[in-house]
């Protein structure tokens, strides 16, 4: 683009000079001739003036000394009379005697006669000449000059195309270097800001169309982290319930295969509230299915109990009838419920309580367990945070967020987490 942006600059800048250059040379030269005519016309009548009345009668006439190369001779009807000059009358002369100013270019010279007159007779015509060549001199030196100023004008032209084809190109080899670096997987690079508006809507225009995708590729990426994470337990669970029973000849299989449905519909509605998560705009903001916070908890002590009992640890759900019947977000609820859960199995120790505490505008839900937070209270919920995969506390707010509820880190030691849920109709 330099090389192009400059190359229209200097067939701009050629035209231009080419359109005012010829006129200024054909002026020169005119220019040129004619002040010589004016000078060799000046000289004449400074010539004239020495002629007096009785040069007709033969009186001798004393000529001035010319300018240079001029030559000056004075003529009568029978030619030369005095100076310098051709022996005969040429036309010049010839038409200085019939009465007016002559101006010629005879043989390479340059050549003005004046007439000489006496009373009202012409009696002679002075004649002055100089060599073509001397002007042609001086208008090839004016030439010269105007050459050196055309190119001094070009090489100009070269300087300043050159400075605005950086001026130019400078902010597009940046968006290109921006853009390479976010094919590269960047996606951080942003195009910066230059002096130009059209390159500036073009680098606004790329920014916003990076910065979408950089959050819809994010957004993947949560989700597939997400959905790993969250259908890890149910799985597991399932398998173990499943296998259990196969192992048990004496096991009832309509309990085993009613576990399992139980836990196949969990399994959905993870995948929905997942779905839901991953989704922005109205569908993200859609109203939730609500349900007795209760049932949630008790669907909780269900999936939890056997898998805590397991580590020799006891899981214990605290709450009054009253707020057990009081409508909450189901899916979030649970799915947050979940984590809170598998982050007190995998990281806490000792018993997890579960406390509902109704406080009148909302519920508390308290996930106690009898192990430390080592982490403050900001920090534990940033994605990649901690000593596990570092994706179910940033979930679980993020599910509470879009649930219009809120998720906090209440206490450390021993590590309490509170999710507070408003109730229908609260904001």
């Amino acid at each position: 683009m330099r090389a192009r942006v400059v190359r229209v600059a200097l067939v701009a800048a050629a035209v231009a000079l080419v359109l005012l250059a010829v006129p200024l040379a054909v002026a020169i030269r005119f220019t040129f001739f004619a002040d010589e005519n004016g000078e060799l016309e000046r000289d004449a009548m400074a010539a004239v003036a020495r002629v007096g009345p009785d040069f007709a009668a033969g009186d001798p006439v004393e000529l001035p000394g010319g300018r240079g190369e001029v030559r000056l001779g004075i003529y009568d009807a029978g030619g030369l009379r005095s100076g310098t000059g051709p022996a005969t009358s040429g036309d010049a002369v010839r038409q200085a005697l019939s009465g007016s100013v002559a101006r010629k270019r005879s043989a390479g010279e340059l050549v003005v006669a004046v007439p000489v007159s006496s009373g009202e007779r012409v009696i002679g015509a002075v004649r002055a000449s100089t060599s073509a060549r001397t002007v042609w001199n001086r208008v090839l030196w004016g030439w010269a000059a105007l050459l050196g100023l055309c190119l001094l004008a070009l090489g100009a032209a070269v300087v300043v195309a050159r400075r605005q084809a950086s001026v130019l190109s400078s902010p597009l080899e940046a968006l290109a270097r921006t853009s390479l670096a976010i094919a590269e997987g960047d996606l951080a690079a942003r195009a910066d800001r230059s002096t130009i508006a059209e390159i500036d809507g073009v680098a606004q225009a790329h920014n916003a169309m990076v910065g979408r995708l950089a959050r819809l590729l994010e957004r993947e990426r949560h989700f597939t982290a997400n959905a790993s994470h969250q259908l890890r337990t149910p799985l597991t669970g399932l398998q173990l319930g499943l296998e259990a029973a196969l192992a048990d000849p004496g096991a009832d299989p309509r309990a085993a295969l009613a576990e399992a449905a139980e836990q196949s519909r969990h399994l959905d509605h993870t995948i929905d509230e997942v779905l839901r998560l991953a989704t922005s705009g109205a569908a993200r903001h859609a109203p939730a299915l609500l349900q007795p916070v209760g049932d949630l908890l008790e669907a909780a002590e269900r999936r939890w109990h056997g898998v805590l009992a397991r580590d020799g640890r006891r899981l214990a759900l605290l709450w009054e009838a009253a707020a057990g019947q009081l409508p909450v977000p189901a899916r979030s609820t649970d799915q947050i419920l979940d984590v809170l859960l598998d982050n007190a199995h995998r990281h806490g120790g000792g018993t997890v309580t579960v406390r509902l505490r109704d406080l009148g505008a909302a519920l508390a839900l308290d996930v106690v367990d009898e192990g430390t937070a080592a982490l403050d209270s900001r920090a534990i919920f940033e994605r990649g945070t901690g000593t596990g995969s570092g994706i179910g506390l940033a979930l679980a707010r993020e599910l509470a967020e879009a649930a219009g509820a809120r998720l906090t880190l209440s206490g450390t030691a021993p590590t309490c987490f509170t999710l507070l849920l408003p109730l229908a109709g609260d904001a």
